[in-house]
Parts: structure tokens; sequence; C-alpha cells
């Protein structure tokens, strides 16, 4: 079975950049600089940012379903980052490198199947987990912090 990994369109955040401090504040955001690499997972591009970077740090709904898992979290945006357009079946470093959950989702966005996975075995949990016909989505997410990290969908 194939699958395609999604990212966060730059669009939803573009907005926020150039906003002060209390501004980013009253959007639930903060700005920071990554100390670390890997550390600062950009929901965008799917790259971690570099020690120094400058990025957002933001209150996003990424499971905006009308059902008891309607979802909200923290995300890193790094500004300027370029969408990532993956391949089918393609998997980025910055989920390769991570303990991931996985959350599969019908249609309704009711919770079907969660699992964890280690960032190098996420081929085979992402097809266990769509092996349910009805999983329409899955969602993938930092297992440690719990951020959400992107969004995976069957390849047509």
């Amino acid at each position: 079975m194939s699958f395609q990994i999604k990212a966060l369109s730059p669009a939803t955040f573009q907005h926020l950049f150039p906003l002060s401090s209390q501004e980013l504040a009253a959007h639930g955001a903060v700005r920071v600089t990554a100390n670390k690499q890997p550390g600062f997972p950009c929901r965008v591009s799917l790259v971690d940012a570099e020690v120094g970077e400058e990025l957002l740090l933001v209150h996003y709904e990424h499971h905006s379903a009308d059902s008891p898992f309607r979802a909200s979290h923290a995300v890193y945006v790094r500004p300027g980052a370029v969408q990532a357009n993956l391949s089918p079946d393609e998997i980025p470093l910055q989920l390769r490198s991570r303990i991931l959950s996985l959350r599969g989702f019908d249609q309704s966005g009711m919770l079907l199947r969660a699992e964890l996975a280690e960032g190098t075995d996420l081929e085979s949990v992402i097809e266990s987990v769509f092996a349910i016909p009805a999983i329409a989505y899955i969602h993938l997410h930092y297992a440690k912090p719990g951020c959400y990290a992107a969004s995976v969908h069957r390849s047509t």
C-alpha cells in the first residue's frame, strides 16, 4: 500500500512572522531560536532548524474534526520555509530520527487505532494502520513531547 506524508502549508503561518512579541502572544505564539540540532522540527519543510535559526512556536489546531478527538498542540515553523513536497512512500529524515505516535482516524474524525513506532520502522507501521479499511488518514506525533508532526494519506 502506498502512502503520502503531508506537511503544513506555509500560508497558514505567514501573517505571524512580522508580528511583535506581544502580537504573537495574542495568537498563542512565541519567537524562539534553535539551540540544538535536531530539536526544532519545522512542520512546513519537515526539516529541523539549524542552531541559531529563528522559528515561531505556534499553537495549531491540527485535528479540527467535529469529534471528541478534535486536537491542537504547539508546532515549530521556520520563516520562509517551503512546504515539503514528498514523493509517495517518502519519509523525511526529521521523522526517521524520532519515536512517533501514529493515530489512525476514520472519515468522521474518530480514532480507530493508535501505535508507536521508531522512525526507522515507519513504513511497516503505516501499512498496518492503513490495513484497516475504515481508516481515512493518520496523524503522526512526536511521541515524547506529543506534538503534531504531519499527516499521512493513502496514495492514489
